[in-house]
């Protein structure tokens, strides 16, 4: 049997980065990948999406032209052929970007192509060679839910796996599942001429739990396509496509996009011979400061443990995975990086810190500012839509989460997520200098509205903005 000091299931986001802090102590390693090399971000995620989105956009902005005095908007077209190979090309060079100075750098014992099963607690078997590892890091990524009646549809179904490999777009689509993967595909799919038909089971996109915020976004979105919450979608394969049936009515697409979420590559690779108990989504037992496995020198960290699934989050995890792994047995806790999303679609969905649906409302004070009540930046650029939800904790007057709709709110969450993590207070954040005219004066103001309510009157008036 081989034996090595670690071994790294998965090349993505967590191995690579956990990877990289190891090279730097010792090449008695060994990373073990399954499937496609390059991140789930950068290959059918986070990168191609947004050249998707980006094409959608420029496309999209023809229709505000005339507005603007700009002429012969309606003599544009749109090729999708080269979209299409736009958004590969992109992807290509991010993955390969990945790989770049990683993976194609290992010699060929230190990376094995193939897919990893435990067969005991410290041991793993791969194409028929056991390894076994003094420390073990689980980073095998998620994969596209998809029930299994849906896949007797064939190539009628794609997920965010296969949307890109596409060389033509289909005309009518159906998109099942509205969280934050299929509002940005389908808006885009939209803005580039098909078809789009948007179906979620509950009475929100995105994520979102603000009821104004879920509001304001049903209320754009459902401009652009026809949207139907509350409910699941039943699916009929037709000799011409799909038949998508909810109580409002019956629909026939070319092409039903699956985005329900992604499921932990973790029900294949034998996490049962741990010989931990597992609960009731496969998982082991693992600490969410540590990373690690019970008290085992195993140590779980990205999508595969299914506590945030996205890129920085995973990041994060791989490094704290692989710091304690290091170390072991001297575990150390971290503390967690203040919550943080974004959905690139139009207008932007951001959400930071705690959540609405989280909140004990008793003790925490929720104001609204309304992007259309008075900001001159927005007027003037067309984009006056939206709202800032914000919430702060009546006792320490902090700032401690929010939800945006908003034009570039991707921006604006990285500010406010920065201010809860720096537990930073409303008063404060109230006296920073703000320029105008800009659309962070929209901050200020929802700021300014959450002063009011926290702050004694005189407290207030002796603010910059009173």
């Amino acid at each position: 049997m081989r034996k090595v000091k670690y071994i790294i299931l998965g090349a993505g986001s967590s191995g690579l980065t956990a990877m990289g802090q190891i090279r730097r102590e010792t090449e008695n390693f060994v990373m073990i990948n399954g499937g496609y090399f390059g991140t789930t971000c950068a290959r059918v995620g986070c990168m191609p999406s947004k050249a998707l989105i980006h094409c959608a956009e420029h496309y999209h902005s023809r229709k505000h032209f005339y507005e603007f005095g700009i002429q012969g908007a309606d003599q544009l077209s749109l090729d999708d052929e080269a979209v299409m190979r736009r958004v590969r090309a992109f992807r290509d060079r991010f993955t390969k970007g990945v790989q770049s100075g990683s993976t194609d750098t290992l010699k060929p014992d230190q990376l094995i192509k193939g897919y990893a099963r435990f067969v005991a607690p410290d041991t793993v078997e791969v194409d028929g060679e056991r390894i076994q590892g003094e420390r073990i890091i689980i980073a095998t990524g998620s994969r596209p839910v998809v029930p299994e009646p849906w896949k007797a549809l064939g190539d009628k179904l794609l997920t965010s796996d296969e949307i890109f490999e596409l060389d033509r777009l289909p005309k009518r689509v159906a998109v099942i599942g509205l969280g934050i993967i299929g509002l940005e595909l389908g808006q885009a799919l939209s803005r580039l001429g098909v078809d789009v038909y948007g179906f979620e089971m509950t009475n929100t996109m995105a994520g979102l739990s603000s009821p104004s915020a879920s509001k304001e976004l049903v209320k754009n979105i459902s401009k652009e396509f026809p949207v139907y919450l509350g409910e699941p979608a039943e699916l009929e394969s037709t000799d011409k496509g799909v038949k998508v049936t909810v109580s409002s009515g019956s629909f026939e697409v070319d092409a039903v996009l699956a985005s329900l979420g992604r499921r932990p590559n973790i029900d294949q690779i034998g996490i049962e011979n741990l010989g931990v108990e597992l609960d009731n989504q496969g998982l082991p037992p693992f600490d969410l400061q540590t990373m690690q496995v019970a008290d085992l020198p195993v140590f779980i960290a990205g999508d595969v443990n299914a506590y945030r699934p996205i890129l920085h989050e995973a990041g994060h995890e791989g490094k704290i995975a692989v710091t304690n792994a290091r170390h072991y047995p001297q575990v150390e806790a971290y503390k967690r990086l203040t919550p943080l999303g974004i959905a690139f679609t139009d207008p932007q969905v951001g959400f930071f810190g705690q959540s609405y649906s989280e909140l004990d409302l008793d003790q925490t004070e929720v104001v609204d500012f309304y992007l259309e009540r008075n900001n001159g930046r927005a007027i003037v650029m067309g984009e006056d839509k939206g709202v800032i939800s914000l919430y702060a904790d009546k006792q320490s007057k902090r700032l401690i989460g929010g939800e945006l709709v908003m034009p570039h709110a991707e921006h604006f969450t990285h500010l406010l997520t920065w201010a809860v993590e720096q537990q930073m207070d409303v008063l404060s954040l109230v006296k920073m200098p703000y320029y105008h005219p800009v659309l962070e004066e929209a901050i200020e103001s929802a700021l300014n509205e959450l002063a009011k309510v926290l702050y004694s009157p005189e407290e207030v008036a002796a603010l910059p903005s009173a």
